[in-house]
């Protein structure tokens, strides 16, 4: 068993508000819909539990779930932690969402995530491992992105 990880540092201007790309954000059941391989997110206060689909990796197939906490910093930020009391969980996030106004308007997002998953696969494999998950990852926030356009009326920008 090794834990193997891939991060996603990106940033955008929105045409939308603060408001409106914060409550998209926010919104649990919107962001499972608009996220690939996501099937659904539970959500207990502070607690986000990620139910991902099944995702092929060098021949094994993984179908992470994983809890999150969530500080929220209203408009602002967003920080991502894995909750240490589930450190039986194989996979975690951890990392941040930021908001600021955009000085010719709209929203500037920027993402700053890291994810660790531990996959019953040697060392090793690492490189391997590594490209393919960074080849999700990139996808997941590509389409993301496009969906999360659409969702504030932005798809013509995309």
């Amino acid at each position: 068993m090794a834990t193997f990880r891939a991060r996603n540092r990106s940033s955008a201007v929105l045409r939308s508000s603060r408001g409106e790309v914060w409550a998209a954000l926010t919104d649990a059941d919107l962001v499972a819909r608009i996220t690939p391989f996501v099937t659904a997110i539970d959500v207990a206060g502070d607690r986000w539990t990620w139910r991902m689909g099944t995702i092929p990796v060098l021949g094994i197939s993984v179908a992470p779930t994983f809890t999150e906490v969530m500080e929220l910093h209203p408009r602002d930020r967003i920080v991502f932690t894995h909750d240490p009391e589930r450190p039986e969980e194989m996979t975690s996030v951890m990392g941040t969402y930021d908001l600021a106004d955009h000085p010719g308007g709209g929203t500037e997002v920027s993402i700053d995530l890291q994810i660790s998953c531990a996959l019953p696969l040697p060392g090793l494999a690492r490189p391997a491992v590594e490209r393919v998950m960074a080849g999700v990852v990139k996808h997941m926030g590509t389409v993301f992105s496009r969906n999360l356009l659409e969702h504030l009326g932005e798809a013509e920008a995309a």
